[in-house]
């Protein structure tokens, strides 16, 4: 077999060596039975042979001497080439090892050099024809769906990224195979270009469409119906449900191997940015799926009417909760499988920003316009920070967390100053209701309703309110312990009330005004009862206090409106020489009966809405009437002529009066102007 000394014009051979290489050939074989390691210098012929290609036997076959047919030709895969390169590696390893300390004068003519057999070629160029294959059909290939191809790929690439790390760390390869090691370089990178689309497809499709995403709301009602779950909770097939990321055990085990092959190629960074781009872009797609959340920014928020931030908050509050508890423990776990050892980083970088943007929304809602309207939805959002970030903050490496706490930290005090401020608001909107215009028939006014409704919906958060006041309060000293939440109501409770005081005013009908007081009195009483948590709040001894001004102002409105109706019920002026003055007695009928009509006219258009309030006048005027009418009738009655004139100046019988008294305070603005009843018999 002759050589090409031009392909290695630093080898020389003498005869009697080529002799001996092919006796060597004829007989037993003996390249497996060498023992590498008392070989100083692989010699190119000794290589050669150990490793012929087919074609080196043709003279041999053709030759005039034939005196034996050739074999059949066996083709070539690279899994027949597999087991020869791996020896190959482990002798071209060991003389690595045994010559790295040589010097240039030591290592003599030869200069110590490994000759690389013409298989090694063969093995490239078969890869490279498999590599082939996968480029020129779709990306979204399905190789990975077979164990075998995927075997074959990875061995492959081991193989050829062990063979360069070798010849590029073997001085004599460098300086003699220059061309190898050019052609190898080029398939290892083709390589890994086809490892990182791969990767990269991977990422994305092979995600369960619909991986078992169990949330915060939902938990309770899995733990309330675990027993019934772990009987009937067995997905079809027998499969396990896949939670979030929603990759298959099998695939992150894949993914695994294909980053370790190209960090072991030194394609290490290629690998993690397509891991992060990935990763990224599926983790925002999921949150606008599951959360219908969409990224947006300070000066959007900054430019959205409240009805829009109203929309935008509770998704906000859910992404946050489910990033906490679902999203961002997927991410972290995902990155520590596929990325064993890289300790966060890669879950930092997929994770951080979107952290720092929640952030950035807290803060922007609490920069915009105050109004009342605005408070329950910035207390949700200080609760979110309050409870579910913490868990965020454990998934970042110890530099990020310091950052992101130092950042809640301040979310959370715009958020407490600004809920403060929102109630210095509300004060200051009592204050200023100075409107002239009293309420109809004595009802409560819009103003008592919207505050005491406030305060109703405030005290649900009372818990994180009085944190709120003692946290963030910018007041006196005494101002931020523990009741400074309570001192704040209590100071809404007392301009409340002397605002409607003032308005009290604002009737000429003083009965009018003790019912317009006990009117709104009763409804601030009734909402604080029933509310446990601003009645605790408030306390009982302010509620007593508040039923006593109830009390007084009843007692004012029955002495204003009945006192003087009960006068015309007294003896005075009825009697003279022991002998009724029976003119008079017809004047005082008369006089009983134009008063009562004006009574029941007015008072029938005024309005009392709380039925208990409403009972109890009408329970407390028949107390006070009835006996003293019916005591009236029996004295006096008689002496009346009987027939017309009794009719004429008796208009009511008791029953009569006791039936009309329970027409009152119905607001009837259409009553007729004399008051009717059904007589009765």
């Amino acid at each position: 077999m002759e050589k090409n000394d031009d392909k290695d014009p630093d080898l020389h051979h003498d005869d009697d060596h080529n002799d001996k290489s092919k006796e060597e050939e004829k007989g037993d074989t003996v390249s497996d039975d060498v023992d590498v390691d008392k070989k100083e210098n692989v010699d190119v012929s000794n290589a050669e042979t150990d490793h012929v290609d087919p074609g080196d036997n043709a003279d041999k076959v053709n030759s005039p001497l034939g005196q034996e047919e050739a074999p059949p030709e066996i083709p070539q895969t690279i899994e027949s080439l597999s087991e020869e390169l791996d020896q190959l590696l482990t002798s071209l390893s060991l003389h690595k090892e045994e010559h790295k300390d040589v010097t240039e004068e030591e290592k003599g003519e030869d200069g110590n050099y490994f000759q690389i057999p013409q298989f090694v070629g063969k093995f490239l160029d078969l890869f490279e024809d498999k590599l082939s294959k996968h480029d020129t059909v779709d990306p979204k290939t399905t190789w990975y769906q077979d164990p075998e191809e995927v075997s074959s790929l990875l061995e492959a690439v081991d193989r050829v990224s062990k063979l360069m790390e070798l010849l590029l760390n073997t001085k004599s390869c460098l300086d003699h195979h220059e061309s190898l090691i050019n052609h190898a370089g080029s398939i290892q990178q083709r390589a890994m270009a086809l490892f990182e689309d791969e990767f990269r497809v991977l990422l994305e499709e092979s995600v369960i469409k619909e991986p078992a995403v169990v949330t915060e709301d939902q938990q309770d009602h899995h733990n309330d119906s675990q027993d019934q779950d772990n009987v009937n909770n067995v997905p079809e097939g027998g499969d396990e449900k896949i939670e979030y990321p929603g990759y298959s055990e099998e695939m992150v085990v894949l993914l695994r191997k294909i980053v370790e092959r190209m960090k072991g190629a030194g394609y290490g960074c290629e690998c993690k940015e397509a891991y992060l781009v990935g990763r990224r872009n599926i983790l925002m797609r999921t949150l606008k799926q599951e959360c219908e959340f969409e990224k947006v920014s300070i000066d959007e928020v900054q430019k959205m009417s409240w009805g829009e931030l109203e929309r935008e908050i509770p998704i906000w509050n859910k992404t946050v909760k489910d990033c906490s508890s679902l999203f961002f423990p997927g991410e972290l776990k995902l990155a520590e499988k596929i990325f064993p050892g890289d300790e966060g980083s890669l879950f930092n970088i997929v994770t951080h920003g979107l952290a720092i943007q929640f952030l950035g929304f807290a803060e922007a809602v609490a920069m915009t316009r105050r109004s009342t309207e605005k408070l329950f939805k910035i207390l949700d959002i200080y609760e979110t920070l309050r409870d579910g970030f913490p868990a965020i903050e454990e998934l970042f490496t110890e530099e990020l967390r310091s950052e992101l706490r130092s950042e809640v930290t301040s979310a959370r005090s715009r958020l407490g100053e600004t809920a403060i401020n929102i109630f210095s608001d509300l004060e200051n909107s009592i204050k200023s209701d100075s409107s002239k215009t009293p309420v109809p028939g004595g009802a409560v006014h819009p103003l008592t309703r919207y505050t005491m409704n406030y305060l109703k919906y405030s005290c649900e958060y009372k818990g994180t309110l009085e944190q709120v006041f003692k946290s963030h309060s910018k007041m006196e000293e005494e101002e931020s312990t523990e009741r400074a939440f309570a001192n704040q109501l209590m100071r809404i409770m007392d301009l409340l009330d002397g605002n409607m005081e003032a308005k009290s005013k604002l009737y000429k009908d003083i009965p009018l005004s003790c019912i317009f007081m006990m009117n709104n009195g009763r409804y601030i009483v009734q909402k604080i009862k029933g509310s446990a948590e601003i009645h605790e709040v408030m306390g009982d001894t302010w509620c007593r206090k508040r039923s006593s001004e109830l009390r007084t102002y009843h007692k004012n409105y029955q002495r204003e409106t009945w006192g003087k109706l009960l006068g015309f019920l007294g003896h005075e002026g009825l009697m003279h020489n022991n002998k009724i003055v029976k003119p008079n007695l017809k004047e005082r009928f008369k006089s009983f009966n134009a008063t009562f009509d004006e009574i029941h006219k007015t008072q029938t258009t005024w309005v009392v809405n709380d039925e208990q309030l409403q009972s109890e006048l009408r329970v407390s005027i028949t107390a006070v009437m009835i006996p003293a009418y019916r005591a009236f009738m029996a004295r006096f009655g008689q002496y009346l002529d009987p027939g017309r004139q009794t009719e004429k100046y008796v208009k009511y019988q008791p029953e009569d009066i006791e039936d009309l008294i329970d027409q009152l305070f119905e607001g009837n603005t259409s009553s007729s102007s004399t008051a009717t009843a059904k007589r009765r018999t």
